[in-house]
């Protein structure tokens, strides 16, 4: 684990300590869902009833009509699973510290809102949910994330972003500053985080180079009472750990309507993503509306980044200028950041050393992963069924839909 440290003062000890924690909390998260919905999107197997009878159709068509579809008016429902193999952790309490969503603040005791949307929709990269979707045009669309007994909403109306959840009857609001400063709303509704199948399907085609990406259509399918053809891609470099992306784009619109993203390893999909119920007709003014209910306690986006302390709070700072360093591109790159603090993971002690940890949650960390060294020194590959993530112990990641033997390349090249 991390190498032996010389004394430090009491401030420099505490300091470290709180960073190997951080690590801890944030950095599974980060790599499993973060990665996995932003950069690949997430993904779903194909359910289809039927298969129509359509026109032929070439791979290059068929991507130029998803480009050229014009559809701003749709509403709908969408479910959504999602599969990286990860253990569950019932009510261990370890589950808010790696599960999709930790770090994000809010309800009672905690920093910032339950209503958050760049914590609340990290709960979409794991488990079943269904989703119900509204769009009129580029100033107002909604998305609701339906459970048994309560519902999250995000509504973008004009200049104002409006987030709801009535679990614990919190809202979250954003003004748009102007277009000089870009759509915020509409990156708000999602767009770091696909919902809907098209926000899939755009995250697919941009890894869709014609050199590195076989792309073909294959037969059609019947997906949420619509006709529709199916489009599907497959990275030809060697070292990603995507089999195949499949999406099911409508005849008649080119919208894409359902989106497969299945793991070279084999099995069923990661991620199945797609509408049951679809309308292209346009919703009613009064969808996009929204007055928090009496009694909500209302978090503006400016004071919540005060209560984070900033924009991006306290998870990992990038590797140059504050950014994130990518290595490579297309379906094999590699996302490289630090951890907070600049630590490996957490580690156990004894004596004068207590060390950060338990040695019995050291050592559960430890079985959750694979040790590895190169040239880069020594650490810790965490893998899931699409995403994998080297944590090195001087305190940096590596993260993609990559093979572990990629991770450890890719750390020797940056040593």
């Amino acid at each position: 684990m991390a190498p032996y440290e010389p004394e430090q003062d009491t401030n420099e000890a505490d300091e470290l300590s709180a960073g190997r924690r951080k690590a801890a909390r944030y950095v599974v998260p980060l790599a499993v869902a973060g990665v996995a919905a932003a950069t690949i999107g997430l993904v779903p197997a194909l359910a289809t009833s039927g298969d129509p009878d359509l026109k032929d159709i070439t791979a290059q068509e068929l991507i130029e009509k998803i480009a050229a579809s014009d559809t701003e008016q749709l509403s709908g429902t969408v479910k959504i699973s999602t599969d990286l193999g990860l253990p569950s952790f019932g009510g261990s309490g370890l589950a808010g510290g790696f599960g999709p969503g930790a770090g994000g603040g809010g309800g009672e005791g905690g920093k910032g809102s339950a209503a958050d949307p760049s914590a609340k929709l990290m709960e979409l990269a794991s488990g079943t949910h269904t989703l119900r979707v509204a769009a009129d045009g580029p100033d107002k669309q909604k998305l609701s994330v339906l459970d048994d007994a309560a519902e999250y909403s995000l509504i973008h109306n004009g200049d104002d972003v409006w987030a709801y959840d009535s679990a614990s009857n919190e809202a979250y609001h954003s003004k748009e500053a102007g277009k000089q400063e870009g759509r915020k709303g509409e990156k708000e509704l999602g767009k770091e985080l696909p919902a809907t199948p098209k926000e899939f399907a755009e995250q697919a085609l941009k890894a869709a180079d014609k050199s590195r990406t076989s792309v073909k259509v294959d037969g059609s399918a019947q997906v949420a009472g619509r006709d529709a053809y199916r489009l599907v891609l497959k990275p030809k470099e060697s070292g990603s750990t995507v089999g195949q992306i499949t999406i099911a784009v409508d005849a008649k619109t080119g919208t894409p309507l359902k989106f497969t993203l299945s793991p070279a390893g084999g099995g069923s999909a990661v991620v199945d993503a797609g509408f049951t119920k679809v309308d292209f007709g346009k919703p009613s003014a009064s969808t996009f509306d929204f007055k928090p209910p009496k009694g909500t306690k209302v978090t503006e986006e400016s004071d919540a980044a005060k209560g984070k302390g900033g924009e991006h709070g306290e998870g990992f700072s990038g590797v140059e200028g504050g950014g994130l360093n990518v290595i490579g591109d297309g379906w094999t790159s590699i996302a490289e950041l630090k951890t907070p603090g600049g630590q490996g993971l957490p580690t156990s002690g004894s004596g004068a050393d207590s060390g950060d940890v338990p040695p019995e949650a050291e050592k559960f960390l430890n079985s959750l992963g694979d040790q590895v060294k190169g040239d880069f020194g020594s650490g810790t590959v965490f893998k899931t069924r699409l995403i994998n993530a080297l944590i090195t112990d001087d305190g940096k990641v590596y993260v993609g839909a990559v093979t572990k033997d990629a991770l450890v390349k890719a750390a020797n090249a940056a040593h």
